[in-house]
């Protein structure tokens, strides 16, 4: 199963909770106050929810594709 993960910029803090705590290591650190997802990272996100659930902005949603 594969999973997508969307991120709402305009609601990211840049807080870099989502970096610190996904085993997959699918965000980069955050940069001038956004954190991004690293594509090539993408696919290796296992669905735990560790980002989304944890993101104090409820800027991350997880996907089922």
């Amino acid at each position: 199963m594969s999973f997508g993960i969307k991120l709402n910029m305009d609601a990211c803090s840049g807080c870099g909770t989502c970096y610190e705590v996904c085993p997959s290591e699918c965000f980069g650190e955050p940069e001038g106050g956004k954190v991004n997802v690293i594509e090539d990272n993408r696919e290796d996100c296992v669905g735990c929810r560790a980002c989304e659930t944890q993101c104090p902005e409820e800027a991350i949603e997880i996907t089922e594709d």
